[in-house]
């Protein structure tokens, strides 16, 4: 069964670092997420707050 790994919160900050200048690519290596998996979380929390 899939389990998750990262809070709705957790996965909010990570996309708020990105809005501040933080690469994509560095932000999936940091967290240890696939690029992808970045772009489909922008898609579904942006404009989302804590």
């Amino acid at each position: 069964m899939k389990r998750n790994r990262h809070t709705e919160e957790q996965i909010i900050s990570i996309l708020k670092a990105n809005e501040r200048g933080v690469s994509i690519a560095e932000l999936a290596r940091q967290n240890g997420v696939t690029e992808q998996t970045l772009y489909r979380w922008k898609a579904k929390y942006s404009g989302m707050e804590v």
